[in-house]
């Protein structure tokens, strides 16, 4: 059933034919709006060919694309940012925009100071030679609200216009194609006859074609991308309004509404946006297939095929759920000495380096004829096939429409029956009696936006920049003390035994107080923890590891996963010499 069909001119190509009329001759543009670089120098040669100046600007990232295309940074020693401020903001928000910024700049003094609430960053930049140059630039918002009534200062395209006298015809915020294919997609979605139950379909489908921004920085994983920031806007803002719809509190992850998946693609045209309501797609059976490889040298996220033979091999006594679609939720309970813990891995199926990790301690537990453990390596085989799916068009992305289960609730917050997925965690907890959970999980690589709802990405915003590898500890009261001797011994243990990482782990530490104003977690050996007294974990104690990973290949991909091999590995031991 289709909800949505429809287009919208590029706003870039709409300018550019306005202004090259003859009455415009002699007249000056300056534009925001959501284009690469590419396609606005390109407009501006076309205006110039008419006899118009014009200045086009990225809306998206503004400080950073000004460093980047307008600032001779050759000689540069120091830059004096002046950040604004907004009542209806936090106050890192403009900081946390300019990221990465002093990375890029490295060798280059950077200071960021509050400024004022003009929406411009006043920027002060030295060099060697001892120049000194003073500029503004300008940060494009736009004031609005999310449908529960909270303020939202945004991004938008911006149009300036003097015309060849001098005056000026036009200063005003403006509506991009980028803004309007959102809206329209959010509204099309709200103004539905929803049913009154959960879950609303099987599949909400939303394709959006459309021009934009792509490209890697070099500062670590870092890229910067419009049709990123699209997809998660899009996906959090209908999850948003599904939870109100069904009368659930803002970011409950019980919420039940069926899969959405924005599939966000460049187009250099205009734009269009098309949604439709689907059923499931049948799927296939998949056959066991071991790697090629060792599992330390996978440079990339496993197929289901490569797990299911890495679950086969193991042996076992094994145990099994299904998912939503009808995929096998591949469990695995090897007998041994001492106490059993319960290793799990792909609860968040767009964090992958948590798979390899648990795979690879139980290939080395098992080997050593010291191992007791339950396995689930991909908790969410739906999540990791729509992940699979997805990557194929954005490999770096972090796509965190396949987070979550194809019903669409976080697996661990599932509150009632059929369990599907979670019933892997009963059978796990039941046929190993562990009090031990170690929860393999990653976040985002590289900065995640949500730029047409505020910029930071609502409920998740500690998560919205790298801070490197880091544990959360969750434990039920009366476990405290072994709670602590536990986190002190992994934290110490993985900063002795892992290579690089207290390393790793201090440079994104300096980056994310630079540009988020803050600490974070406190640090214990090298490694950001946070310990917290809770009885909403289903074991005693659950050890929750976060590997900036989504997405990431390689070397990096290496890392990532011998970390949480390492994590397993050391957590395992200390728990079974006792606490």
């Amino acid at each position: 059933m289709s909800l949505l069909d429809k287009t919208f001119d590029r706003t870039l190509d709409a300018w550019t034919h306005a202004y090259m009329a003859p009455a415009w001759r002699g007249a000056h543009l300056e534009g925001w709006l959501f284009e690469d670089a590419q396609a606005r120098r390109a407009a501006e040669a076309r205006l110039a060919q008419a006899g118009v100046q014009a200045r086009f600007r990225s809306a998206y990232k503004p400080l950073l694309h000004y460093f980047l295309e307008e600032v001779e940074r050759d000689g540069l020693v120091a830059a004096e940012i002046r950040y604004p401020l907004h009542e209806h903001a936090q106050a890192k928000r403009f900081t946390l925009e300019a990221y990465p910024l002093v990375a890029l700049l490295d060798g280059v003094r950077v200071t960021l100071q509050p400024g004022a609430s003009d929406l411009h960053y006043d920027v002060d930049l030295r060099y060697a030679d001892g120049r000194e140059i003073q500029s503004r630039v300008f940060a494009p918002n736009q004031l609005g609200h999310a449908p529960d009534g909270v303020a939202e200062l945004s991004p938008t395209g911006w149009l300036r216009v003097r015309d060849a006298a001098g005056e000026t015809r036009v200063d005003a915020a403006q509506a991009t194609e980028y803004q309007l294919a959102f809206r329209a997609a959010v509204d099309a979605v709200r103004n539905h006859a929803w049913g009154a139950h959960e879950p609303y379909f099987e599949r909400l489908e939303i394709r959006v074609d459309l021009p934009g921004i792509d490209f890697a920085l070099p500062v670590d994983e870092e890229i910067v991308s419009t049709y990123e920031a699209l997809h998660e806007d899009l996906y959090f803002s209908l999850l948003e309004h599904f939870q109100q719809h069904s009368g659930r509190p803002p970011g409950d992850r019980g919420l039940q509404p069926g899969q959405i998946i924005p599939d966000v693609r460049r187009h250099d045209g205009a734009a269009r946006v098309r949604i439709s309501v689907e059923a499931f797609t049948p799927i296939s059976a998949v056959a066991p297939a071991l790697p090629g490889f060792p599992l330390a040298q996978a440079r990339e996220p496993l197929s289901a095929a490569q797990i299911a033979g890495c679950m086969a091999a193991l042996g076992g006594d094994t145990f099994q759920a299904t998912s939503r679609q009808g995929r096998p939720v591949l469990g695995t309970y090897l007998r041994g000495p001492g106490p059993a813990v319960f290793i799990s891995g792909a609860q968040h199926a767009n964090e992958t380096s948590g798979v390899v990790g648990a795979l690879r301690a139980a290939q080395a537990l098992a080997a050593s004829g010291k191992g007791h453990f339950a396995l689930i390596a991909a908790e969410n085989p739906d999540g990791y096939a729509l992940f699979a799916r997805l990557r194929e068009q954005h490999p770096r992305h972090m796509l965190h429409a396949s987070r979550y289960s194809a019903l669409g609730d976080d697996i661990a917050y599932r509150e009632r029956a059929p369990f599907f997925e979670r019933d892997g965690r009963h059978q796990a907890h039941a046929i190993s009696g562990a009090q031990l959970h170690i929860n393999l999980h990653g976040y985002p690589a590289h900065e995640w936006t949500r730029p047409l709802s505020g910029y930071l990405p609502r409920h998740f915003e500690l998560w919205t920049i790298p801070k490197g590898f880091f544990l959360v500890l969750r434990h039920h009261p009366g476990w405290g003390e072994r709670a602590r001797r536990l986190i002190e011994g992994v934290t110490a243990r993985l900063a002795r035994n892992v290579p690089g990482l207290v390393e790793f782990n201090a440079r994104q530490l300096e980056l994310f107080r630079a540009h988020a104003l803050e600490t974070g977690f406190a640090v214990m050996n090298g490694i950001p923890v946070q310990v917290t007294e809770t009885d909403r974990e289903e074991l005693p104690m659950a050890l929750i590891s976060e590997f900036p990973d989504e997405t990431v290949y390689g070397d990096r991909y290496v890392f990532a996963h011998t970390v949480q091999m390492e994590t397993v590995l050391a957590a395992t031991d200390i728990y079974r010499s006792g606490l």
